[in-house]
């Protein structure tokens, strides 16, 4: 499957902004869907993590409460929904998928497949 992420932009710290990652292929609802992060000079980061049939859900404790992952099979889409935005929040958003069992993976090896990453800065 291949992912293509969009939806990132400029906002205010306290903003929101909703990202969307796209997928192609028939395959979708056989990956575990997940959203990462990474910020100049830091490691990637997993922030969000979504099964296969959308049940279930994790979060890094950094988003929890403020950001919101979903997928709709039908439509091949996940999204992450985010709020109260920080400066901190400010990185490369990618989107993931994996194959392995489990109902969600928080290390980025653990994913076979990549969106090309969407810019969010978060800045007054």
């Amino acid at each position: 499957v291949q992912l293509q992420a969009s939806g990132g932009g400029l906002v205010q710290p306290g903003g929101s902004l909703s990202l969307v990652c796209a997928a192609s292929g028939r395959s979708f609802g056989l990956y575990v869907m997940g959203w990462f992060r990474q910020a100049p000079g830091k490691e990637r980061e997993f922030i969000a993590g979504i099964s296969r049939n959308g049940g279930l859900s994790y979060y890094a404790d950094s988003v929890k409460g403020r950001f919101t992952i979903s997928r709709d099979n039908a439509k091949n889409t996940v999204y992450l929904q985010m709020s109260r935005l920080e400066l901190e929040d400010t990185a490369v958003y990618y989107c993931a998928g994996s194959r392995l069992t489990g109902n969600y993976h928080r290390r980025p090896d653990d994913y076979d497949n990549w969106g090309q990453g969407t810019q969010v800065t978060v800045s007054s």
